[in-house]
Protein backbone atom coordinates (compact mmCIF):
# COMPACT_ATOMS: atom_id res chain seq x y z
CA UNK A 1 0.00 0.00 0.00
CA UNK A 2 1.38 3.60 -0.85
CA UNK A 3 2.33 5.43 1.48
CA UNK A 4 0.03 8.93 2.76
CA UNK A 5 2.44 11.19 2.16
CA UNK A 6 2.62 13.81 5.24
CA UNK A 7 0.80 17.32 5.38
CA UNK A 8 2.41 20.45 4.80
CA UNK A 9 1.17 23.64 4.19
CA UNK A 10 1.94 25.14 0.85
CA UNK A 11 3.47 28.19 -0.07
CA UNK A 12 0.78 30.60 -0.86
CA UNK A 13 1.79 31.66 -4.84
CA UNK A 14 2.76 35.05 -6.09
CA UNK A 15 -0.22 36.25 -8.27
CA UNK A 16 0.71 38.54 -11.37
CA UNK A 17 -1.54 41.78 -11.03
CA UNK A 18 -3.99 40.29 -13.92
CA UNK A 19 -3.99 37.19 -12.28
CA UNK A 20 -5.31 38.95 -9.04
CA UNK A 21 -7.95 40.92 -10.44
CA UNK A 22 -9.37 37.73 -12.19
CA UNK A 23 -9.23 35.75 -9.02
CA UNK A 24 -11.26 38.65 -7.68
CA UNK A 25 -14.07 38.02 -9.95
CA UNK A 26 -14.26 34.50 -10.03
CA UNK A 27 -12.70 34.47 -13.25
CA UNK A 28 -9.30 32.43 -13.28
CA UNK A 29 -6.50 31.70 -15.65
CA UNK A 30 -6.70 27.82 -17.25
CA UNK A 31 -2.81 26.37 -15.80
CA UNK A 32 -1.79 23.19 -15.08
CA UNK A 33 -3.95 20.68 -12.79
CA UNK A 34 -1.07 20.10 -10.72
CA UNK A 35 0.32 23.46 -10.31
CA UNK A 36 -1.04 25.83 -7.32
CA UNK A 37 -4.26 27.34 -7.88
CA UNK A 38 -4.15 31.51 -9.08
CA UNK A 39 -6.32 31.80 -6.06
CA UNK A 40 -3.78 31.68 -3.69
CA UNK A 41 -5.57 29.01 -1.90
CA UNK A 42 -2.14 26.42 -1.60
CA UNK A 43 -4.09 24.06 -3.20
CA UNK A 44 -3.44 22.22 -6.49
CA UNK A 45 -5.21 23.78 -9.18
CA UNK A 46 -7.34 20.61 -10.13
CA UNK A 47 -8.72 20.15 -6.35
CA UNK A 48 -9.70 23.94 -6.51
CA UNK A 49 -11.14 26.07 -8.98
CA UNK A 50 -9.97 23.50 -11.61
CA UNK A 51 -12.31 21.19 -10.44
CA UNK A 52 -15.33 23.27 -11.55
CA UNK A 53 -13.98 24.14 -14.59
CA UNK A 54 -13.51 20.49 -15.49
CA UNK A 55 -16.95 19.65 -14.71
CA UNK A 56 -18.07 22.50 -17.09
CA UNK A 57 -16.11 20.73 -19.46
CA UNK A 58 -17.08 17.23 -19.45
CA UNK A 59 -20.71 18.27 -18.90
CA UNK A 60 -22.64 16.98 -21.62
CA UNK A 61 -25.15 19.25 -23.21
CA UNK A 62 -27.84 17.20 -24.88
CA UNK A 63 -29.16 20.01 -27.43
CA UNK A 64 -26.05 22.26 -28.35
CA UNK A 65 -27.46 23.87 -31.19
CA UNK A 66 -31.22 24.49 -29.46
CA UNK A 67 -32.22 28.35 -29.66
CA UNK A 68 -30.09 28.33 -33.39
CA UNK A 69 -32.08 28.98 -36.92
CA UNK A 70 -32.85 25.83 -38.50
CA UNK A 71 -31.38 23.96 -35.41
CA UNK A 72 -32.37 20.81 -37.66
CA UNK A 73 -29.68 21.52 -40.41
CA UNK A 74 -27.16 21.98 -37.56
CA UNK A 75 -27.70 18.48 -36.85
CA UNK A 76 -27.82 16.99 -39.98
CA UNK A 77 -24.74 19.09 -41.01
CA UNK A 78 -22.73 18.04 -38.74
CA UNK A 79 -23.86 14.16 -38.50
CA UNK A 80 -25.06 13.34 -42.17
CA UNK A 81 -23.89 15.45 -44.96
CA UNK A 82 -20.73 15.10 -46.04
CA UNK A 83 -20.54 18.04 -47.99
CA UNK A 84 -22.41 22.06 -47.37
CA UNK A 85 -21.95 25.22 -46.47
CA UNK A 86 -24.20 27.90 -45.04
CA UNK A 87 -23.40 31.89 -44.72
CA UNK A 88 -23.68 32.72 -41.00
CA UNK A 89 -24.63 36.02 -39.87
CA UNK A 90 -23.21 37.74 -36.81
CA UNK A 91 -24.94 39.43 -34.16
CA UNK A 92 -23.62 43.54 -34.59
CA UNK A 93 -22.64 42.51 -38.34
CA UNK A 94 -18.93 41.01 -39.53
CA UNK A 95 -16.06 42.53 -38.33
CA UNK A 96 -13.95 45.44 -40.41
CA UNK A 97 -11.85 43.05 -42.90
CA UNK A 98 -14.20 39.84 -42.59
CA UNK A 99 -16.08 39.78 -45.80
CA UNK A 100 -17.96 36.91 -44.75
CA UNK A 101 -18.42 33.94 -42.38
CA UNK A 102 -19.19 30.36 -44.12
CA UNK A 103 -20.07 27.56 -41.77
CA UNK A 104 -18.43 24.24 -43.65
CA UNK A 105 -19.21 20.65 -42.54
CA UNK A 106 -15.23 19.68 -43.09
CA UNK A 107 -12.14 21.72 -43.88
CA UNK A 108 -9.20 20.50 -45.60
CA UNK A 109 -6.96 18.94 -42.92
CA UNK A 110 -9.45 18.39 -40.77
CA UNK A 111 -8.53 22.30 -39.90
CA UNK A 112 -11.65 23.50 -37.11
CA UNK A 113 -11.36 26.93 -38.79
CA UNK A 114 -9.30 28.81 -41.62
CA UNK A 115 -8.99 32.66 -42.41
CA UNK A 116 -8.61 32.77 -45.53
CA UNK A 117 -5.72 35.18 -47.48
CA UNK A 118 -8.77 37.31 -48.71
CA UNK A 119 -9.72 37.69 -44.69
CA UNK A 120 -13.17 35.31 -44.85
CA UNK A 121 -13.79 32.70 -42.35
CA UNK A 122 -14.23 28.90 -42.75
CA UNK A 123 -15.87 27.32 -39.95
CA UNK A 124 -15.71 23.80 -39.37
CA UNK A 125 -18.96 21.47 -37.70
CA UNK A 126 -17.52 17.98 -38.02
CA UNK A 127 -14.54 18.53 -36.06
CA UNK A 128 -13.80 16.80 -32.39
CA UNK A 129 -14.21 18.95 -29.85
CA UNK A 130 -12.54 19.48 -26.44
CA UNK A 131 -15.82 19.79 -24.15
CA UNK A 132 -19.61 18.14 -23.82
CA UNK A 133 -20.90 21.68 -25.43
CA UNK A 134 -20.15 21.59 -29.56
CA UNK A 135 -21.50 24.97 -29.20
CA UNK A 136 -18.86 26.86 -26.99
CA UNK A 137 -15.95 24.84 -28.52
CA UNK A 138 -17.66 26.43 -32.12
CA UNK A 139 -17.87 29.68 -30.40
CA UNK A 140 -14.65 29.51 -29.27
CA UNK A 141 -12.97 28.18 -32.86
CA UNK A 142 -15.02 31.37 -34.41
CA UNK A 143 -13.66 33.75 -32.06
CA UNK A 144 -10.18 32.78 -32.95
CA UNK A 145 -10.29 32.47 -36.79
CA UNK A 146 -12.14 36.64 -36.48
CA UNK A 147 -8.96 37.56 -34.75
CA UNK A 148 -6.60 35.49 -36.91
CA UNK A 149 -4.37 36.63 -39.32
CA UNK A 150 -5.45 36.20 -43.17
CA UNK A 151 -4.32 33.19 -44.60
CA UNK A 152 -4.30 31.13 -41.10
CA UNK A 153 -5.29 27.78 -40.27
CA UNK A 154 -7.16 27.21 -36.37
CA UNK A 155 -5.68 24.78 -34.24
CA UNK A 156 -8.19 23.47 -31.85
CA UNK A 157 -8.00 24.14 -28.32
CA UNK A 158 -10.08 23.49 -24.81
CA UNK A 159 -12.39 26.44 -24.55
CA UNK A 160 -12.81 28.62 -21.93
CA UNK A 161 -15.74 27.23 -19.32
CA UNK A 162 -17.11 30.33 -19.16
CA UNK A 163 -16.65 31.51 -22.88
CA UNK A 164 -19.80 32.09 -24.83
CA UNK A 165 -21.83 29.99 -27.44
CA UNK A 166 -23.07 29.91 -30.57
CA UNK A 167 -26.30 31.44 -29.62
CA UNK A 168 -24.30 34.07 -27.94
CA UNK A 169 -22.10 35.47 -30.98
CA UNK A 170 -24.63 34.58 -34.35
CA UNK A 171 -27.89 36.89 -34.98
CA UNK A 172 -30.72 34.77 -33.92
CA UNK A 173 -32.79 36.89 -36.72
CA UNK A 174 -30.46 35.42 -39.98
CA UNK A 175 -31.25 32.83 -42.28
CA UNK A 176 -29.78 29.42 -42.14
CA UNK A 177 -29.81 28.17 -45.83
CA UNK A 178 -27.65 24.78 -46.50
CA UNK A 179 -26.45 24.75 -49.84
CA UNK A 180 -25.23 21.15 -50.78
CA UNK A 181 -22.40 20.43 -52.65
CA UNK A 182 -21.31 17.23 -54.85
CA UNK A 183 -17.74 17.59 -53.55
CA UNK A 184 -15.38 19.86 -51.42
CA UNK A 185 -14.06 22.40 -54.14
CA UNK A 186 -15.54 24.96 -51.67
CA UNK A 187 -12.25 24.71 -49.62
CA UNK A 188 -10.12 26.62 -52.27
CA UNK A 189 -11.01 29.18 -54.56
CA UNK A 190 -8.51 28.21 -57.51
CA UNK A 191 -8.13 24.50 -56.73
CA UNK A 192 -5.42 23.90 -59.72
CA UNK A 193 -2.70 25.98 -57.36
CA UNK A 194 -3.57 24.34 -54.57
CA UNK A 195 -0.80 23.13 -52.31
CA UNK A 196 -0.40 19.28 -52.95
CA UNK A 197 -1.29 18.44 -49.21
CA UNK A 198 -4.76 20.81 -49.41
CA UNK A 199 -4.72 18.82 -53.06
CA UNK A 200 -4.46 15.12 -51.74
CA UNK A 201 -6.97 15.88 -48.97
CA UNK A 202 -9.27 17.23 -51.50
CA UNK A 203 -9.10 13.87 -53.42
CA UNK A 204 -9.56 11.93 -50.40
CA UNK A 205 -12.32 13.92 -49.25
CA UNK A 206 -14.00 13.66 -53.01
CA UNK A 207 -13.51 10.28 -52.83
CA UNK A 208 -15.37 9.34 -49.85
CA UNK A 209 -18.25 11.98 -50.42
CA UNK A 210 -22.19 9.93 -50.50
CA UNK A 211 -24.13 11.68 -53.36
CA UNK A 212 -26.47 13.83 -50.92
CA UNK A 213 -29.70 16.46 -51.88
CA UNK A 214 -31.69 18.53 -49.34
CA UNK A 215 -34.92 18.02 -49.95
CA UNK A 216 -36.71 21.50 -50.68
CA UNK A 217 -40.49 20.61 -49.97
CA UNK A 218 -39.73 19.70 -46.41
CA UNK A 219 -37.54 20.79 -43.57
CA UNK A 220 -34.13 19.26 -42.68
CA UNK A 221 -34.61 15.93 -45.23
CA UNK A 222 -31.89 14.85 -46.68
CA UNK A 223 -32.06 12.12 -49.16
CA UNK A 224 -28.52 10.13 -50.23
CA UNK A 225 -27.21 7.28 -52.43
CA UNK A 226 -25.31 4.49 -51.46
CA UNK A 227 -24.35 1.31 -53.48
CA UNK A 228 -27.06 -0.67 -52.62
CA UNK A 229 -29.98 1.68 -51.96
CA UNK A 230 -30.62 5.32 -51.43
CA UNK A 231 -32.31 6.74 -48.17
CA UNK A 232 -34.13 9.52 -46.77
CA UNK A 233 -33.26 10.81 -43.62
CA UNK A 234 -35.07 13.32 -41.79
CA UNK A 235 -34.17 15.73 -38.96
CA UNK A 236 -37.42 16.26 -36.89
CA UNK A 237 -37.83 18.63 -33.73
CA UNK A 238 -40.43 17.33 -32.25
CA UNK A 239 -39.86 15.42 -28.19
CA UNK A 240 -38.44 12.32 -29.27
CA UNK A 241 -41.28 10.28 -27.00
CA UNK A 242 -44.12 11.98 -28.84
CA UNK A 243 -42.85 11.86 -32.73
CA UNK A 244 -42.29 7.77 -31.64
CA UNK A 245 -45.47 7.51 -30.97
CA UNK A 246 -46.60 9.00 -33.82
CA UNK A 247 -44.37 7.22 -36.31
CA UNK A 248 -45.83 4.03 -34.79
CA UNK A 249 -49.51 4.41 -35.39
CA UNK A 250 -48.86 5.89 -38.88
CA UNK A 251 -46.53 2.54 -39.13
CA UNK A 252 -49.39 0.15 -37.99
CA UNK A 253 -51.43 1.77 -40.09
CA UNK A 254 -49.07 1.21 -43.42
CA UNK A 255 -48.95 4.86 -44.02
CA UNK A 256 -44.98 5.70 -42.64
CA UNK A 257 -43.90 4.89 -46.19
CA UNK A 258 -42.67 7.18 -48.94
CA UNK A 259 -43.97 5.50 -51.81
CA UNK A 260 -44.15 2.07 -53.18
CA UNK A 261 -40.79 0.09 -52.41
CA UNK A 262 -39.98 2.42 -49.82
CA UNK A 263 -40.15 1.64 -46.22
CA UNK A 264 -39.40 3.33 -42.58
CA UNK A 265 -36.42 1.29 -41.02
CA UNK A 266 -35.47 3.03 -37.70
CA UNK A 267 -34.07 6.40 -36.74
CA UNK A 268 -31.02 7.85 -35.51
CA UNK A 269 -30.98 10.38 -32.13
CA UNK A 270 -28.05 13.14 -32.78
CA UNK A 271 -28.19 16.02 -30.22
CA UNK A 272 -31.11 15.64 -28.28
CA UNK A 273 -33.45 15.21 -31.63
CA UNK A 274 -34.58 12.51 -34.08
CA UNK A 275 -33.71 11.56 -37.19
CA UNK A 276 -36.13 9.07 -38.92
CA UNK A 277 -34.80 7.43 -41.93
CA UNK A 278 -36.20 5.81 -44.90
CA UNK A 279 -34.82 2.88 -47.27
CA UNK A 280 -35.58 3.60 -50.83
CA UNK A 281 -35.11 1.73 -54.25
CA UNK A 282 -32.05 2.79 -55.79
CA UNK A 283 -34.15 4.29 -58.49
CA UNK A 284 -35.69 6.66 -56.35
CA UNK A 285 -34.26 10.18 -56.52
CA UNK A 286 -34.43 12.77 -54.30
CA UNK A 287 -37.03 14.86 -57.07
CA UNK A 288 -39.05 11.60 -56.90
CA UNK A 289 -39.45 11.91 -52.85
CA UNK A 290 -40.33 15.29 -52.56
CA UNK A 291 -44.12 14.84 -52.69
CA UNK A 292 -44.71 11.87 -50.73
CA UNK A 293 -42.36 13.59 -48.26
CA UNK A 294 -44.65 16.55 -48.48
CA UNK A 295 -47.40 14.04 -47.79
CA UNK A 296 -46.48 11.97 -45.24
CA UNK A 297 -45.25 15.55 -42.99
CA UNK A 298 -49.33 15.89 -43.39
CA UNK A 299 -49.93 12.34 -42.25
CA UNK A 300 -47.44 13.09 -39.33
CA UNK A 301 -48.78 16.25 -38.42
CA UNK A 302 -52.21 14.82 -37.36
CA UNK A 303 -50.47 11.67 -36.05
CA UNK A 304 -48.83 13.63 -33.34
CA UNK A 305 -51.93 15.71 -32.54
CA UNK A 306 -53.52 12.49 -31.38
CA UNK A 307 -53.02 11.76 -28.15
CA UNK A 308 -55.06 8.83 -27.79
CA UNK A 309 -53.45 5.67 -26.28
CA UNK A 310 -51.24 3.60 -28.40
CA UNK A 311 -53.01 0.01 -29.81
CA UNK A 312 -51.55 -3.20 -29.29
CA UNK A 313 -50.35 -3.34 -32.74
CA UNK A 314 -49.38 0.61 -32.18
CA UNK A 315 -47.29 -0.57 -29.43
CA UNK A 316 -44.94 -3.37 -31.39
CA UNK A 317 -44.99 -1.07 -33.88
CA UNK A 318 -43.28 1.18 -31.75
CA UNK A 319 -41.20 -1.32 -29.80
CA UNK A 320 -39.79 -1.92 -33.82
CA UNK A 321 -39.26 1.56 -34.61
CA UNK A 322 -37.11 1.66 -30.73
CA UNK A 323 -35.33 -1.38 -31.62
CA UNK A 324 -33.54 -0.15 -34.61
CA UNK A 325 -32.71 3.57 -32.87
CA UNK A 326 -29.02 4.46 -32.83
CA UNK A 327 -27.78 6.84 -30.84
CA UNK A 328 -25.07 9.18 -33.07
CA UNK A 329 -24.02 11.62 -29.99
Amino acid sequence: MAKKRPQTKAKRPQLSDAARAGAADGNFPVVGAREPCPCGSGRRYKACHGRAAAQAVTELVQRPFEGLPSECDWVALRELVPAATVELALKGGLPEGVPSVTLATVLPMAWPALRRDDGSVLLGLQNDTASGDISRDLADTLQQALAAQPGTPIQGRRAPADGPRLQDLLDPEGAFEPVVHSGFEFWVPDAENATAEVAASLERANAAAIPTVKLTGVDAAYWCETPEKNHLRWVMPHPEEQLLDALARLHAAGRSNLGEGTRLVGSFRAHGLTVPVWDLPSGVSAEDVEKPAAEFAERLAAALATDAPLTTDERRARGGLTNRQVTLS
